[in-house]
Order: structure tokens, then sequence, then C-alpha cells
């Protein structure tokens, strides 16, 4: 189980609503006994969600993308092995066996769970080309709502964000997506 090498990122499943419990004692954990060099982060993905309720009034929701999953950027040894699987509210690591096995860095780029400094990114690009406007239908081709379509509401380009609505479960929800995330469904 000794890999001495690169921090990977990996995925561990927990008990339906114990996963700030798991990442907080995690934490806790991992200060207390010094390492910090085997378990280097801890994050539970959430996307900010505009709900409109019964009123009609909008309000600001973080969710969390994957209930019952805490992504942990760590090396396996069988130190960090058993603190992580020995985590009360903990039910074990993704893999075949519950033997942990890495994201690959094109799932870590898909999931969010490593962001690029977005405004370096748009400073970097000469030209940001959007080939879609407010109204416009749009298939999300990117992230955890990858195939969804929904109707543009609002384009950011300054912060590389474009707000869709979607139907979702049968309801109408705001998401915000970056702007690479959307392409225009032609005619």
């Amino acid at each position: 189980m000794a890999d001495l090498g690169e921090a990977k990122w990996y995925v561990v499943h927990t008990y339906s609503g114990y996963e700030n419990k798991v990442m907080t004692d995690l934490e806790k954990m991992v200060e207390n006994r010094g390492m910090q060099d085997l378990i280097q982060d801890i994050k539970i993905p959430t996307e900010i969600v505009t709900e409109i309720g019964a009123n009609g009034k909008e309000r600001q929701v973080e969710r969390k993308i994957f209930p019952g999953y805490v992504m942990i950027k760590m090396i396996v040894t069988d130190d960090s092995w058993y603190v992580v699987r020995n985590t009360r509210g903990c039910t074990g690591f993704v893999g075949p066996a519950s033997k942990p096995v890495p994201l690959t860095d094109k799932e870590v780029e898909s999931l969010g769970v490593e962001k690029r400094d977005v405004a370096e990114e748009v400073q970097t690009a000469d030209i940001v080309e959007v080939k879609y406007a407010v109204g416009d239908s749009v298939n999300i081709i990117g992230g955890p709502l990858s195939g969804f379509t929904g109707i543009v509401d609002e384009i950011d380009v300054n912060n590389n964000n474009v707000r869709v609505t979607i139907s979702m479960f049968g309801r109408e929800t705001s998401v915000e997506l970056e702007l690479n995330q959307v392409e225009l469904i032609e005619d």
C-alpha cells in the first residue's frame, strides 16, 4: 500500500449528511497527528444554485454536488488509509473492494475539485469568443450537469460565467457555469 509518490485525489463514501462532519474530523486528525504531508486537502464539491420559492422569491443556496461523498488529496500509505477509513461516518473509499483508486486528471478537472484561477485565465486569453446570447438554447458540455439543456439568462465575460436555467427534477433551476461549459444548440 506504500505509494510515496505525488498526492492524488480520492473519493470517500460517507453516511448521508455526514460529509461536513467527516471533513472536520479528518482535518482535526491530520492536524493532531501531523499528517499534512500525507493528507493534503479535503473538499466537498458544492455549487451555488438560485432557487425560486413558491412565492416567487429567489434565494442563493449552496448545494452539495455529490451528497454522500468527500474528495481527499492524499498519498496513500498504511497510516493515511487507516486514518481516513476509521473516521466516524466514513464508509470507505470508492473503488473495487473499497481499495482507493485515484481520480484521473480529467475527472479532477471535470468535477471542479481543483479550480484554476479563472481571472488569470481570462487575462491571458486575447479574446473570449461567446457564440450564444441571452435567450439562446444551449447544451451543457462540461461539469457535473453535462448533458442538460437550458436557456441562457445572463453572460458575464469578465468573470468567465454564464447563468443558465435548466429543468431538473421537474423544476426550473438557475445554475452558474463557466463560459466554455455550454454550447449553442444549432437549429
